[in-house]
C-alpha cells in the first residue's frame, strides 16, 4: 500500500507562512504531480511528506498511520533529488546498494535487489562504473535505482529532471512514467514545468503561493480551469486573457480563450499579424488585436501569413472560460 493523507498541512518559517494550510488525499499506485511557479511551496510540500521539514500543524497519514512526528527513515518512502547524490568513488552497483548494506541486509540479498533494479533501468551493463563514466540520465536513473531497492510505500521525486538538457529529460520523462506503470507504485513528483505535469501525472496539484488552487486530471485542469491562475499556468503556449470591453460584451471581467480555439476568419476581433511560429505541423501566429490585445492563435502548419498581414479572429464561444473580477471561473 501507499497512500498518503495530508490532513490542513501548515508550514511556516517566523513569520512567513509558506503552506497555510492543505488538505490532499493520493491514493495507492497513483502518479500525482505537484506543480506551479517558483515559490510556490511545492517542494516544501514534498519534503514535509518526506519528513525533513517539521510541520507547525496538521496532519500526514502515509496507509492511514499518522506519521507527523515520524522520521523520515521510519516512513518508508523514497525521495529521489533533483542532484543525483551519488557517491563517485562508487561503482554504480555499491551506489544503489549503499542504503541496503547500511541496513545490515546480507550480500546476496543486496546482490539480488540491486540486479533486479539495474535490470528494471537497463543499467545492467553499467554495473561496475563510476558515476564520472555515466552521462545526466544515466546518473538519475541510478539514484532511482537506489530508490527501487528499498520498495518504498511511495516514491518522491524533487525535480528530478532538471540538470538534464531537453532530449534527455523527453527520454527520462517517458522511462519514469514506464517505471510507474511497470512498478504500480505510489509517485508524488515536483516540478516547475507543467508540460512534465501534463504528460507524466494521473492527477495534478496546482500549487499558488502555498495554496492549492486546484485539483484534477491533466484534461479536467486543461479543459474547465476553476481560476485565472489555473488557466494560465496549464497549456502551452499559454491561455489568452482578454478583458475591458472586449470581455464585458460576454459578460465576464475576464474571458480565456486557448489559441486553437481561436479561427482565422470573420470574426468580431481585428488584428494585425506580428509574429508567425512554425513548427512544422502547427504555426502559432502572434497578433495585435485591438481592444482584445495581444494573442496567440494556432493555425495549421503550412499557413502562409506574413508580420504585417490583417486578420479577423472569431473564437469558439463554446470555449470561452469566463472569469468574474477575483479571477475565479464562472457558471
Amino acid at each position: 500500500m501507499g497512500t498518503i493523507s495530508l490532513r490542513n498541512v501548515r508550514k511556516q518559517f517566523g513569520d512567513a507562512v509558506i503552506i497555510p494550510g492543505a488538505d490532499l488525499d493520493i491514493a495507492n499506485g497513483e502518479f500525482v504531480v505537484f506543480v506551479g511557479p517558483s515559490g510556490c511551496g511545492k517542494s516544501t510540500l514534498l519534503r514535509l511528506i518526506a519528513g525533513l521539514e517539521d510541520l507547525t500543524a496538521g496532519q500526514i497519514l502515509i496507509d492511514g498511520e499518522d506519521v507527523s512526528d515520524t522520521p523520515p527513515a521510519r516512513r518508508g518512502l523514497s525521495m529521489v533529488f533533483q542532484s543525483y547524490a551519488l557517491y563517485p568513488h562508487m561503482s554504480v552497483r555499491n551506489n544503489i546498494g549503499f542504503g541496503l548494506k547500511m541496513a545490515g541486509l546480507p550480500r546476496a540479498e543486496i546482490d539480488a535487489k540491486v540486479a533486479k533494479a539495474a535490470e528494471t533501468l537497463n543499467l545492467t551493463e553499467y554495473l561496475d562504473r563510476k558515476p564520472r563514466q555515466l552521462s545526466g540520465g544515466q546518473r538519475q536513473r541510478v539514484a532511482i535505482g537506489r530508490a527501487i531497492v528499498r520498495q518504498p510505500k511511495a516514491f518522491l521525486f524533487d525535480e528530478p529532471l532538471s540538470n538534464l538538457d531537453a532530449a534527455l529529460r523527453v527520454n527520462m520523462r517517458v522511462e519514469i512514467m514506464q517505471l510507474h506503470r511497470d512498478l504500480r507504485a505510489t509517485m508524488v513528483y515536483v516540478t516547475h514545468d507543467q508540460v512534465e505535469a501534463m504528460t507524466m501525472a494521473d492527477r495534478i496539484v496546482v500549487l499558488n503561493r502555498g495554496v492549492i488552487e486546484q485539483v484534477g486530471t491533466p484534461l479536467e485542469l486543461y479543459h474547465h480551469p476553476r481560476s485565472l491562475f489555473v488557466a494560465g499556468f496549464i497549456g502551452s503556449p499559454r491561455m489568452n486573457f482578454v478583458s475591458g470591453a472586449a470581455a464585458a460584451r460576454f459578460n465576464a471581467h475576464t474571458i480565456g480563450v486557448r489559441p486553437e480555439h481561436i479561427a482565422l476568419g470573420s470574426g468580431p476581433w481585428q488584428g494585425t499579424i506580428e509574429l508567425v511560429e512554425h513548427l512544422g505541423a502547427d504555426s502559432f501566429l502572434h497578433v495585435s488585436a485591438g481592444e482584445a490585445g495581444r494573442l496567440t492563435v494556432r493555425a495549421a502548419g503550412g499557413f502562409a501569413g506574413r508580420p504585417g498581414d490583417a486578420v479577423s479572429l472569431a473564437p469558439d464561444p463554446a470555449s470561452i472560460h469566463r472569469f468574474d473580477h477575483n479571477g475565479k471561473v464562472m457558471a
